[in-house]
Formats: structure tokens, sequence, C-alpha cells
């Protein structure tokens, strides 16, 4: 279960920004939102609003940044740069190191793991631990100093190794999942659950999504979801064909093209059909049917239901953390609210798995079931670093200044976020149309 997420010093964000799944304390609205897990509480989902170039997608690109770094910093090799882009619009922050800290449930435990990195080392990290009692350190990292505390449970002669064994650009965390620390495979098992999607280019999980139509029960999920839809579709099928060089596209340069045959030779390539119903004369439905593949003869935001079919069922499933940025890219409103509903529906998703979604789609503010403290908006202020804020935390003032008040629950946020009431939208200058002379005359 995800707590909080806090970043600093990354692409267009300056300072310290935190990202809070925690409820509300004085929100009493769609308690059913709320995961709970022994005497820790979280949301279930957070939506994040903003205008383009407001840094959404930076922050989802920094969950995403932290789990790569885990994944594979200690497989990478020693010359491998780190994913260093700090925050460029202020001279005395060009060599400051970039702040990731996230803080997530394990069955009672909680821990919070962060680090600093510049784009050649691990400056710091940290990982502590809290159960019944107070927060116990478990390793605390300075440059090429690492200590661990007896809570980290290894060996001593294992514990050395992993301290020896840890490069300058490699987190300790994860060279110690490497040497099967126990504490830290735990911890990387965690993260093997944390899914992060671009919602404009979900090639990867339709990979996902064949994978998972190899296992029937996975394979009858995935049928359901599209029956669901309403696609017009009533069969898929997944089939697959020995790799044919003869397929290559005729502009690959050949050079490229011989390196493509090595490596994909002996492989398998994966075809995804859609069976429609055949109807007469009368319009009647008849029992013939058409099959065609998926990407070829379907619209683009079918061609995605499916990408995200796999991903979407299997967190729900096994109670992960997914996140997509750009949610709505290609679907229609009705299905990407869909969608979102398989989260906050408790029947849809009783293993308490979560999702955080960057959208323009301002529909989901009146018709999604969000709670106030589920609604964020990112804005950039005057010196252009980004800024994340809660509606729950949101103050609207009235024109007097005077009367100022937090959001009512019933209100229309739609409404008043379209308005410009709580900011985090475009503001546009005028656009003065240039004359432009063709043949000597002005038209």
């Amino acid at each position: 279960m995800l707590i909080e997420f806090r970043v600093a010093n990354y692409k267009s964000i300056g300072e310290e920004q935190v990202l809070s799944l925690v409820p509300a304390s004085k929100q009493k609205e769609h308690s059913e939102h709320i995961i709970q897990q022994g005497k820790h509480q979280a949301l279930n989902a957070v939506a994040i609003y903003g205008a383009n170039a407001s840094g959404k997608s930076n922050l989802l690109q920094a969950m995403g940044a932290l789990k790569k770094l885990i994944d594979f910093s200690a497989r990478s090799s020693s010359t491998t740069k780190l994913p260093y882009q700090p925050f460029l619009l202020r001279k005395d922050w060009l060599d400051r190191p970039t702040f990731f800290e996230i803080v997530f449930l394990i069955a009672a435990d909680r821990y919070r793991y962060g680090l600093e990195f510049n784009r050649n080392a691990i400056v710091a990290e940290w990982l502590f631990r809290k159960s019944a009692g107070r927060e116990v350190n478990l390793f605390q990292r300075s440059k090429d100093v690492i200590d661990v505390s007896s809570g980290f449970k290894a060996s001593s002669k294992t514990i050395d190794a992993a301290i020896e064994a840890t490069r300058d650009n490699a987190l300790f965390l994860s060279t110690c999942d490497i040497l099967n620390i126990e504490a830290a495979k735990k911890i990387l098992h965690w993260f093997d659950k944390y899914t992060i999607i671009d919602g404009l280019n979900t090639d990867l999980e339709a990979v996902r999504t064949i994978i998972l139509w190899d296992d029937p029960e996975y394979r009858q999920k995935i049928e359901e979801y599209f029956t669901s839809l309403n696609l017009g579709i009533i069969n898929l099928n997944v089939t697959d064909r020995d790799f044919n060089p003869l397929e290559l596209a005729e502009y690959i340069p050949d050079e490229f093209k011989s390196m493509l045959i090595n490596t994909l030779t002996g492989s398998k390539a994966y075809t995804v059909s859609a069976t429609h119903r055949i109807y007469d004369d009368r319009c009647q439905a008849t029992q013939e049917f058409k099959t065609w593949e998926l990407d070829k003869h379907e619209s683009p935001g079918t061609q995605k239901a499916f990408h995200l079919s796999g991903p979407v069922l299997w967190t729900l499933i096994n109670g992960g953390l997914l996140i997509i940025d750009e949610i709505e890219g290609k679907l229609h409103p009705i299905m990407t609210l869909h969608t979102i509903n398989m989260f906050l529906n408790r029947q849809t998703n009783p293993n308490n798995a979560q999702l955080i979604f960057a959208t323009h789609d301002t529909n989901l503010l009146s018709y999604a079931t969000l709670r106030r403290d589920q609604i964020y908006f990112a804005e950039k202020n005057h010196w252009e670093s980004t800024e994340f804020y809660s509606l729950s935390d949101f103050v609207y003032r009235g024109k007097n200044q005077i009367n100022s008040q937090k959001e009512r629950p019933d209100a229309d946020k739609e409404k008043r976020y379209l308005e410009g009431r709580y900011g985090a939208i475009p503001v546009l200058g005028n656009l003065n149309l240039v004359k432009l002379k063709i043949d000597g005359k002005k038209r």
C-alpha cells in the first residue's frame, strides 16, 4: 500500500513536493474509497489535473525513475549514468542532487525509503521501518559510507559483502537484493506490483496483456472486461507464429535488419484478432461471423482498451499500484470512467489495489465519485517550478477576499475548475492573426 511520495529537483519540480494518499482527517464522503490495513489508511485512487506543461507527467515520471533505479541500478555497469534531470531554471540548483522518497506498507510494517543522486553517483540513501513502536533506522548511506543497523537482518559477512559490492552509481538496497538479503527481497517484491504506464503509448502493455492471455483465468477476466465495454466484439483471440524475416519493412537498413534477424530468429510473433457478428439485409443478427486483426481494423481506443486490460486486471487481482499518465488518451470518457470505477468499487477491487493517474478529462470531476482529497492539481509558481496541492487543502476566497472557506463536498467541481477557481488551468494570451502578403497584396 502506497502512503506517500516526495520529490525535489527533478525536471520541472524544484522545491520538494508531496503526493499523499493519506485520507484527510475531516472528510467523511465516500469512506469506501479508504483502504484500511492494520492501523494505517490510504486512498484507493488519486487524480492529478493541470494545464499542459504544468508538471503532472514529471511527477509520475519521477515515480517511474525511482522504480527503474531500484530494478536496474545494481545490474548496470560502473559507467552507467543515473537519470539525473535537475530543475534548470534556478542557477543555484544545477549542482543539487535529485531527491526521491517513498513511504509504503508491507503487512503491518511501514517503510520509508529515499535517496539523493546526481548524474554519476548516489549521494545519499536511507531506509527506515516503523512497526508497533517508533521508527527504526535500518541503514543510512552518505556517499561511500554505509551504516547498517541490527534491524536489517542478515549475517555480518553478507552485509559486509553488500557494502563492498555497492558501486557509486548503484543502490545499496538493490545490491542487497542481488545478495539475497531477506529485508531487501521483501521490498523489491513490493515494487514488483508497482506499474507505470504512458497512456499515449501502450504498446508495451499489449505485450503484458498477451503474456497474461496464456493463463486461462486471466484470459477469462480480459474477455469479461471487453464484454463490459460493449465494443461490439463478441470474441478475442491471440495466435502466435514463428518470426518471419520477410515481414520486416523494406525501409529498414540492411545492417540493422541483419541485427534484428539475429535477435528475433526463433522467437514468436503474436496476432490479436477480434470477432464481430454479421447482419443480414434486414439488419438482423445471423450466425455468421467476421474476424480481423485488432491493430488493423479496430479503433485506437479499442486497441488501447485491450492493451490496458492486462495491467488493470493484474493490479486489481494482485493488489498492487498502477500509475497511468494521460489515462483518457484515445478513450471515450465513459470507458475512462469505467476503468477508474473498477478501482473505486470494493467489489471489483477487493484486494486494495491503488490507482494514480494524470488527466485532462474534466468529466471525471462530475461523474467519478472522487473525494476532495483524491483530486490533486499541478501548477507552476512564479519561478516556473511545479507545485502540487489537493482540493481538500484548497481554500476558496470570495471576491472580497474576506470570507475564506474550504471547498464543499457537494460543489460542482468540474464547473469551478473550468472557471479557474482552483487554478491549474491554461492561461491563454490574445492571438493577433498576422496578415500575409500574397503577390504584394495583404490578404
